[in-house]
Protein backbone atom coordinates (compact mmCIF):
# COMPACT_ATOMS: atom_id res chain seq x y z
CA UNK A 1 0.00 0.00 0.00
CA UNK A 2 0.99 3.28 -0.85
CA UNK A 3 0.10 6.19 1.22
CA UNK A 4 0.25 10.26 0.25
CA UNK A 5 0.88 12.44 3.54
CA UNK A 6 -0.18 15.96 3.00
CA UNK A 7 1.22 17.55 5.83
CA UNK A 8 -0.14 20.96 7.14
CA UNK A 9 -1.19 23.49 9.93
CA UNK A 10 -4.29 24.08 7.59
CA UNK A 11 -5.50 27.10 9.21
CA UNK A 12 -7.85 26.62 7.82
CA UNK A 13 -7.83 24.05 5.66
CA UNK A 14 -9.50 24.97 1.97
CA UNK A 15 -10.66 23.85 -1.59
CA UNK A 16 -7.05 24.07 -2.67
CA UNK A 17 -5.65 21.37 -0.60
CA UNK A 18 -8.61 19.00 -1.32
CA UNK A 19 -8.19 19.47 -4.95
CA UNK A 20 -4.81 18.68 -4.80
CA UNK A 21 -5.24 15.89 -1.95
CA UNK A 22 -7.82 14.01 -4.64
CA UNK A 23 -5.47 15.15 -7.79
CA UNK A 24 -2.76 12.35 -5.91
CA UNK A 25 -5.30 9.49 -5.40
CA UNK A 26 -4.65 8.76 -8.85
CA UNK A 27 -0.77 8.02 -7.39
CA UNK A 28 -1.72 6.30 -4.15
CA UNK A 29 -3.89 4.46 -2.16
CA UNK A 30 -4.82 7.19 0.67
CA UNK A 31 -3.78 10.58 1.54
CA UNK A 32 -3.15 11.22 5.08
CA UNK A 33 -3.89 15.26 5.97
CA UNK A 34 -1.28 15.34 8.79
CA UNK A 35 -2.34 18.21 11.09
CA UNK A 36 0.74 20.16 12.12
CA UNK A 37 0.36 21.81 15.94
CA UNK A 38 3.23 24.35 15.31
CA UNK A 39 5.51 24.47 11.87
CA UNK A 40 8.96 25.18 12.84
CA UNK A 41 9.02 28.11 9.90
CA UNK A 42 5.86 29.84 10.64
CA UNK A 43 4.48 31.90 13.34
CA UNK A 44 1.81 31.14 15.97
CA UNK A 45 -0.20 34.27 16.35
CA UNK A 46 -2.93 33.93 13.59
CA UNK A 47 -3.11 29.95 14.23
CA UNK A 48 -5.91 28.68 15.54
CA UNK A 49 -6.33 25.70 18.49
CA UNK A 50 -5.13 22.38 17.25
CA UNK A 51 -8.15 20.90 18.15
CA UNK A 52 -10.43 22.73 16.07
CA UNK A 53 -8.27 22.56 12.65
CA UNK A 54 -8.67 19.03 13.58
CA UNK A 55 -12.04 19.35 13.30
CA UNK A 56 -12.39 21.46 10.48
CA UNK A 57 -9.87 19.00 8.18
CA UNK A 58 -11.90 16.23 9.75
CA UNK A 59 -15.48 17.73 8.53
CA UNK A 60 -13.74 18.87 5.02
CA UNK A 61 -12.88 15.35 4.01
CA UNK A 62 -15.62 12.82 5.89
CA UNK A 63 -17.05 12.27 2.82
CA UNK A 64 -14.04 11.01 0.83
CA UNK A 65 -13.16 7.32 1.56
CA UNK A 66 -9.17 7.79 0.34
CA UNK A 67 -8.32 10.24 3.05
CA UNK A 68 -7.71 9.96 6.45
CA UNK A 69 -7.00 12.69 9.09
CA UNK A 70 -4.01 12.09 11.57
CA UNK A 71 -3.62 13.95 14.58
CA UNK A 72 -0.73 12.06 15.50
CA UNK A 73 1.68 15.38 15.65
CA UNK A 74 -0.10 16.71 18.55
CA UNK A 75 1.69 13.91 20.60
CA UNK A 76 5.44 14.53 19.61
CA UNK A 77 7.50 17.29 20.48
CA UNK A 78 7.00 20.68 19.46
CA UNK A 79 7.70 21.86 16.90
CA UNK A 80 6.74 19.55 14.54
CA UNK A 81 9.69 18.07 12.15
CA UNK A 82 8.35 16.22 9.43
CA UNK A 83 11.54 13.26 9.64
CA UNK A 84 9.92 12.70 13.10
CA UNK A 85 6.84 11.84 12.13
CA UNK A 86 8.20 9.74 8.92
CA UNK A 87 10.01 7.39 11.07
CA UNK A 88 7.14 6.78 13.28
CA UNK A 89 4.52 5.83 10.93
CA UNK A 90 7.75 3.98 8.98
CA UNK A 91 8.10 1.58 12.13
CA UNK A 92 4.37 1.36 13.03
CA UNK A 93 3.54 0.51 9.55
CA UNK A 94 6.40 -0.75 8.02
CA UNK A 95 3.88 -2.81 5.52
CA UNK A 96 3.39 0.76 3.87
CA UNK A 97 5.03 3.17 1.52
CA UNK A 98 4.80 6.91 2.61
CA UNK A 99 5.19 9.26 -0.25
CA UNK A 100 5.65 13.24 0.82
CA UNK A 101 3.02 15.52 -0.73
CA UNK A 102 4.75 19.33 -1.09
CA UNK A 103 3.92 21.98 -3.07
CA UNK A 104 6.80 23.61 -5.23
CA UNK A 105 6.89 26.71 -2.46
CA UNK A 106 7.64 24.03 0.07
CA UNK A 107 10.47 21.92 -2.15
CA UNK A 108 12.61 24.94 -2.27
CA UNK A 109 12.81 25.53 1.33
CA UNK A 110 13.14 21.37 1.79
CA UNK A 111 17.20 21.44 2.00
CA UNK A 112 16.66 24.19 4.85
CA UNK A 113 14.79 21.03 7.31
CA UNK A 114 15.91 19.29 9.42
CA UNK A 115 17.45 16.13 8.36
CA UNK A 116 16.12 17.10 5.12
CA UNK A 117 18.87 14.44 3.39
CA UNK A 118 17.34 11.53 5.47
CA UNK A 119 13.64 12.66 3.72
CA UNK A 120 15.31 12.78 0.52
CA UNK A 121 16.91 9.39 0.86
CA UNK A 122 14.37 6.87 2.25
CA UNK A 123 11.53 8.68 1.02
CA UNK A 124 9.71 9.15 -2.19
CA UNK A 125 8.67 13.20 -2.26
CA UNK A 126 5.62 14.61 -5.02
CA UNK A 127 6.16 17.86 -5.69
CA UNK A 128 3.39 19.93 -7.12
CA UNK A 129 3.44 23.02 -8.77
CA UNK A 130 2.17 26.20 -6.66
CA UNK A 131 1.48 29.50 -8.26
CA UNK A 132 4.68 31.54 -8.52
CA UNK A 133 6.86 28.60 -7.56
CA UNK A 134 7.86 27.37 -11.02
CA UNK A 135 9.90 24.07 -10.84
CA UNK A 136 12.91 22.80 -12.35
CA UNK A 137 11.80 19.61 -13.07
CA UNK A 138 15.11 17.84 -13.64
CA UNK A 139 15.02 14.11 -12.51
CA UNK A 140 16.16 13.91 -8.85
CA UNK A 141 16.25 10.44 -6.89
CA UNK A 142 13.03 10.05 -4.69
CA UNK A 143 11.50 13.32 -5.94
CA UNK A 144 8.37 13.44 -8.90
CA UNK A 145 7.13 16.61 -10.18
CA UNK A 146 3.43 16.46 -11.04
CA UNK A 147 1.21 18.69 -12.81
CA UNK A 148 -1.43 19.40 -10.23
CA UNK A 149 -3.99 21.55 -10.59
CA UNK A 150 -2.82 25.29 -10.00
CA UNK A 151 -5.39 26.77 -7.26
CA UNK A 152 -4.48 29.92 -5.94
CA UNK A 153 -5.82 29.77 -2.81
CA UNK A 154 -3.84 30.44 0.49
CA UNK A 155 -5.30 29.88 4.18
CA UNK A 156 -3.55 33.16 4.78
CA UNK A 157 -6.25 35.04 2.35
CA UNK A 158 -8.88 33.24 3.73
CA UNK A 159 -7.93 34.63 7.10
CA UNK A 160 -7.73 38.11 5.60
CA UNK A 161 -10.87 37.72 3.63
CA UNK A 162 -12.63 36.51 7.10
CA UNK A 163 -11.19 39.68 9.24
CA UNK A 164 -12.58 41.79 6.19
CA UNK A 165 -15.89 40.75 7.39
CA UNK A 166 -16.32 38.95 3.62
CA UNK A 167 -17.31 35.89 2.18
CA UNK A 168 -15.30 32.94 2.09
CA UNK A 169 -17.89 30.63 0.55
CA UNK A 170 -16.64 28.40 -2.16
CA UNK A 171 -12.88 28.58 -0.87
CA UNK A 172 -13.27 26.42 1.81
CA UNK A 173 -15.82 23.40 1.63
CA UNK A 174 -19.33 24.35 2.88
CA UNK A 175 -19.08 22.31 5.78
CA UNK A 176 -15.99 23.99 6.87
CA UNK A 177 -17.71 27.35 5.96
CA UNK A 178 -20.57 26.42 8.59
CA UNK A 179 -18.44 25.91 10.93
CA UNK A 180 -16.26 28.98 10.65
CA UNK A 181 -19.11 30.87 10.63
CA UNK A 182 -20.80 29.26 13.55
CA UNK A 183 -17.62 29.45 15.71
CA UNK A 184 -16.72 32.76 14.57
CA UNK A 185 -13.02 31.33 13.45
CA UNK A 186 -10.34 34.15 12.67
CA UNK A 187 -12.43 36.91 13.60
Amino acid sequence: MKIGLLFGSFNPIHTGHLIVANYFTNYVDKVWFIVSPQNPFKQNRDLLNQADRLQLVKLAVTDNEFFFVSDVEFNLPKPSYTINTLNLFSEKHPEIEFCLIIGSDIFLQLESWKSSKEIIENYTIFVYERPGFPLDQTPKKNIQFFHAPIIDISSTAIRNIIAENKSIRYLVPDVVYKEIKAKGYFQ
